[in-house]
């Protein structure tokens, strides 16, 4: 196999932890895979250079400051590759053979860097490469960095562009957790998770692995995180799987939309755990749910609106914090999804902006993390479609 992996902060916080990644790397090399390592700072080397810059200071010096985490790193996990008979070599901005590079808007060159991975790639069947992760080098030869979670992006970027069979990322948790083990008892390892999810909570806080690095993924790169102890780069852990994509997607059916008012709402505890409890008692599948300062909506199958506007009428008659229910169908939804959309400052703008222009009346707009749902009026849910289509 061919296989990037990735060492955490925290996998390379000590000699101990060099030790261990570097008998984790040659014991893969020995087994005849071909192995490319990125590295990112010691622990947390990067953030307490990034405390001791009190003083005003330009983006080119702050990024070669920053940069000395990473550079440290890959000296240290090469000279222990060494010592255990590995042919390895460190990589870091500068270096000839130094693959990661940005255009003048600091964007990745997509190109070259392809280019220049590729010809490290050749030569994995006798040398390890230790790459700096985080770090790019700009147009002009001066040292850029690939923002939070930089070292994530280096290892995925360079796992799609080496045609690599599979990224390993190796972090201080078992892989994806049920939930924090810092906080929440019996929190378990997830042995699978589609990139769909993954990015989802990467964007709402979960820091396993960065959402910038899974834009890189596509379907015939397999990406796994696994801890430090584990000793093995190729098992364990959790398997990420899928790639995610921009997507534009009409539902084909129509939806009703049913809207609970009541001016108790915002600030009584259980309301809508009552109302969506009413309905999945009785198999009612709720598609989508949003909530103002006094209504919730919950939007449905056409076919279940009238049953459905039973069930909640009953809520309203047996609460008084709800004052009446009404529907409205039928109802179309657009989605989009897509890798980049977290990314793009404005989009939302850019998404609604043409509906505007069309005269088409957006019912509603529910936002995700990675994705947008437009709700309009069913007779224009194919110029919607061709609308947002032409966006992607």
């Amino acid at each position: 196999m061919r296989v990037v992996a990735k060492f955490g902060g925290t996998s390379l916080g000590s000699g101990d932890r060099i030790n261990r990644a570097a008998d984790s790397i040659a014991a893969a090399v020995e087994d005849g895979h071909e192995i490319a390592v990125v590295a990112s700072a010691m622990g947390s080397t990067t953030d307490e250079l990034l405390e001791e810059i009190t003083f005003e200071t330009d983006e080119e010096d702050r990024a070669q400051i920053v940069s000395m985490g990473e550079r440290t790193s890959v000296r240290m996990l090469k000279a222990a590759l060494t010592a255990r008979g590995i042919d390895a070599v460190f990589l870091e901005p500068g270096s000839d053979r130094w693959p990661v590079v940005t255009d003048e808007y600091g964007e990745v060159n997509v190109e070259e860097t392809q280019k220049r991975a590729q010809e490290i790639a050749v030569d994995l069947d006798g040398t390890v490469p230790v790459i700096t992760g985080f770090l790019a080098e700009g147009p002009d030869g001066s040292i850029t960095t690939l923002g939070r979670g930089g070292s994530d992006t280096t290892a995925v970027m360079m796992g799609k562009y080496m045609d690599a069979d599979e990224v390993v990322i190796v972090t201080d948790v078992e892989g994806v957790m049920t939930g924090d083990p810092h906080v929440v008892e019996g929190a378990r390892n997830v042995g699978e998770i589609s990139v769909d999810e993954l990015r989802n909570l990467s964007f709402r806080g979960a820091e396993v692995v960065a959402p910038s690095a899974l834009s890189y993924k596509d379907g015939k790169l397999d990406v796994r995180v696994v801890h430090y102890q584990h000793g093995d780069l190729l098992s364990g852990g959790t398997s990420i799987e899928g790639e995610f994509k921009n997507l534009v997607d009409l539902r084909e059916r129509p939806l009703a939309c049913l809207t609970v008012a009541g001016r108790a709402i915002r600030n009584q505890p259980g309301i809508f755990n009552h109302l969506s409890e009413a309905l999945a008692e009785s198999d009612v599948n709720v598609d989508a749910v949003a909530s103002g300062m006094d209504t919730i909506t919950f939007y449905i199958d056409e076919e279940e609106a009238e049953r459905a506007e039973n069930i909640l009428h009953r809520e309203v008659i047996a609460r008084d914090e709800l004052s009446s229910v009404t529907v409205d169908s039928p109802v179309a939804v657009v989605r989009v999804t897509g890798g980049e959309l977290p990314n793009q400052p404005g989009i939302i703008s850019e998404i609604v902006n043409p509906l505007s222009e069309a005269r088409i009346h957006l019912n509603d707009i529910i936002t995700s993390a990675t994705s947008v749902a437009l709700f309009v009026d069913w007779e224009d849910r194919e110029k919607t479609l061709e609308l947002t289509q032409d966006l992607f």
